[in-house]
């Protein structure tokens, strides 16, 4: 760095903020380059961050299925992840933001219609430069719809086909997701309702959980989990993997939500991300304390894998709007997300209802109250995002319970009751996760 600065003149030095500083004062804008340039590189910044996301719910679910069923789950993350990239280059991306080509205005975009980037070199009268690079905007949303799978993926482990499901993620990354999310983030009619969800609460999360609702009804509960009216445990193989998980996507979350500021060339829009940052992290930790001390006054002791979804559902809460609280209003935010785990695990068991990971509860529940608590920092009317929240849960809900079936009803989607009670990764893969050890 020194010898940097020693090889350029002084006043060359000072004269390069000065040059920028004029042509913002000039036009009472900051120089389109620079915009574009920041947004582009907070686009792929939060990309590779929301990226590693899916390391994050791959060590989750692998340490919260049993040793069994591991090689399944690894398999099932990195399956579905390269999927979605493919699927949502091919009609995803342009399905959800079809700018002036929607099919049904508002509510449909066009179909079969593939992302195609910035020619090589671009030059910047050819660029989006009140925006951002084409590739920039393409990775950054990406990544988003690979994160709603794995949501999928958590909840119906343990009983599960391999290709049924990930037939099931071909059609939730580049029909289902992208349809709804254009109602909003495309500009589509929840938008121009005044809707708000800024990262996801709703879109993303309350998608994901939705869909795994609807598969693990239909699935039903795994072998054993509920037997003479009493809910059996099934310990996970791996509880420090399952932190790892956590803290994996508590550090890809500062992506997920600090991208979404979609915007990085001003001071204000560099301090919002870092507030954003700030928020995001303070949501997750109370959302952590309130499961550790919620477990502790119920059970006792505390639940380590509540305490884990807490920071979850933490996150998930802040998800719809972290920007504009208060750091206690993010603490109030992400504690009631917490809170809202510990009383929604038991809930879904005495409906018999068999999430491995707890990801109804985390992505679903916290959601919808993310999304709710929006009103009391947002702009949003309470009835708005009651109808953005109800019209998201009744077509994914609906569109993810009709093709569960119909795959249920074609090829099956769950193993036999062998296969399921010798695990999945021999059944399905002919591998295990961990050979040298006996079945968990």
């Amino acid at each position: 760095m020194n010898l940097m600065k020693s090889l350029i003149p002084a006043a060359a030095i000072v004269a390069l903020p000065q040059m920028g500083l004029a042509q913002e004062a000039a036009t009472g804008e900051p120089a389109q380059h620079t915009q574009y340039i920041f947004t582009t590189l907070l686009f792929l910044m939060g990309g590779f961050l929301v990226f590693f996301m899916a390391a994050g719910f791959a060590m989750l679910e692998g340490g919260l299925v049993r040793s069994k069923n591991v090689a399944m789950q690894m398999t099932k993350n990195i399956a579905l992840f390269s999927i979605a990239a493919i699927m949502y280059w091919l009609i995803g991306f342009n399905l959800m933001y079809p700018g002036d080509g929607w099919t049904i205005s508002g509510w449909l975009g066009p179909f079969f219609s593939t992302t195609v980037l910035d020619p090589v070199g671009v030059g910047a009268d050819a660029a989006a430069l009140d925006y951002a690079s084409i590739g920039s905007d393409f990775f950054f949303q990406l990544v988003f719809v690979a994160a709603t799978a794995s949501i999928v993926s958590g909840a119906v482990a343990e009983r599960i086909k391999l290709w049924p499901f990930l037939a099931f993620v071909v059609v939730l990354t580049g029909i289902m997701y992208p349809i709804s999310g254009s109602w909003q983030w495309g500009g589509g009619w929840l938008s121009e309702a005044g809707f708000s969800d800024f990262a996801g609460s709703t879109i993303v999360h309350s998608v994901g959980g939705w869909a795994a609702l609807a598969g693990a009804l239909i699935l039903g509960p795994r072998i054993g989990k509920y037997k003479d009216g009493k809910v059996h445990p099934m310990p996970g193989s791996n509880l420090a993997l399952a932190t790892l998980g956590t803290f994996i996507l508590w550090l890809g979350w500062f992506g997920f939500n600090g991208g979404s500021q979609l915007a990085m060339g001003t001071v204000g829009d560099v301090s919002d991300v870092s507030r954003i940052f700030a928020n995001t992290n303070m949501a997750a930790a109370s959302g952590a304390v309130a499961a550790l001390i919620l477990t502790q006054l119920l059970y006792k002791k505390p639940d380590l894998t509540m305490v884990l979804n807490g920071a979850l559902a933490g996150l998930v809460s802040i998800t719809a709007e972290p920007l504009a609280p208060t750091l206690f209003g993010a603490l109030w935010i992400g504690a009631v997300g917490g809170i809202i785990v510990v009383f929604a695990v038991p809930m879904l068991d005495k409906f018999k209802i068999d999430d491995v990971v707890g990801a109804i509860p985390v992505h679903l529940f916290a959601g919808i109250w993310g999304t709710i608590a929006v009103i009391f920092y947002g702009e949003a009317s309470l009835i708005t995002q009651l109808i953005g929240i109800i019209a998201y849960g009744v077509f994914t809900f609906v569109a993810a319970l009709i093709l569960w079936t119909l795959l249920k009803a074609t090829v099956g989607i769950r193993v036999s009751e062998e296969d399921e009670i010798n695990g999945l990764d021999m059944a399905e893969l002919g591998m295990e996760a961990y050979p040298e050890f006996s079945k968990g």
